[in-house]
């Protein structure tokens, strides 16, 4: 009884908790439609997020790249197929890499940052301020960052992919001596234009996770300093198990959406 009982609460825990989430979104997409626009804030956080998480991302991708390249090579190598890891290694960073890897860190980086600021603000009677002072906080917090997740997720998991896909090519032509024109060729021959909308779409999908998560987590932050760090923590945890899951939901819709793009060309 003690197992099912600590079961139901669980499952009822998820539940009211996906309900505060999409009151949340909800919250977000009335601010959208009929709140005030705050534009200033939004390029703000596009800088914040965008701009200054290239170099992150850009060192992600591009070693997640190489090792990919190399321990495909190592096997490839056995049979003569050392051609073929181009292809592969291009497709794994547009379909499945770049997008889960950029979002996972982007996670870390600033969806816990998004939670302890506006936790700091909860605690310290801030977001109560700017109530009274007739600025709705979802407007003035939650919104923009929204917007700004929305423009910058999908290009940092773009630079993430090429700047992978460049350093397997690095490692592929330079470090284990395959022909340039072979790499090159497989890498157009097995893409498409599927590819980078499939990439494209998940980036969406994971920057509305990350910031619905993050902010709903600072929102609710309470008990001072440690209310704030218990909020950053679940944020960073609750937005990378979010993003894994959805991702695996998310490649089963693509795969019949774009079914030619899961077949050799």
């Amino acid at each position: 009884m003690n197992i099912l009982q600590g079961t139901g609460r669980l499952a009822l825990s998820f539940i009211l908790y996906l309900g505060q989430l999409g009151t949340l979104a909800g919250e977000v997409f009335v601010s959208l439609t009929r709140g005030q626009k705050r534009f200033r804030q939004m390029w703000e956080q596009v800088a914040e997020i965008g701009a200054r998480s290239q170099v992150v991302v850009g060192v992600t991708g591009a070693f997640t790249g190489a090792v990919l390249a190399a321990q495909t090579l190592f096997q490839f190598k056995l049979f003569g197929l050392e051609t073929g890891a181009g292809g592969l290694v291009a497709v794994a960073m547009l379909r499945e890499l770049g997008p889960s890897i950029t979002a996972l860190m982007l996670a870390g980086r600033v969806g816990s940052a998004m939670a302890a600021e506006i936790g700091t603000m909860k605690v310290t009677e801030q977001i109560d301020a700017l109530r009274s002072m007739a600025v709705h906080p979802i407007d003035y917090l939650v919104t923009p960052r929204f917007l700004a997740m929305l423009i910058s997720v999908p290009l940092l998991i773009a630079e993430s992919a090429a700047f992978g896909m460049l350093a397997s090519w690095v490692v592929g032509v330079g470090v284990f001596d395959v022909e340039s024109a072979y790499w090159l060729e497989n890498m157009r021959k097995y893409l498409d234009l599927s590819d980078p909308t499939i990439a494209l779409t998940k980036g969406l999908f994971f920057g509305v996770l990350i910031v619905i998560i993050s902010c709903d987590q600072g929102l609710k932050a309470s008990n001072g300093a440690v209310g704030v760090g218990q909020g950053t923590t679940r944020a960073m945890v609750y937005s990378s198990l979010a993003i894994l899951i959805v991702n695996f939901f998310l490649t089963l819709v693509m795969q019949m959406i774009f079914p030619a793009a899961f077949v050799p060309a």
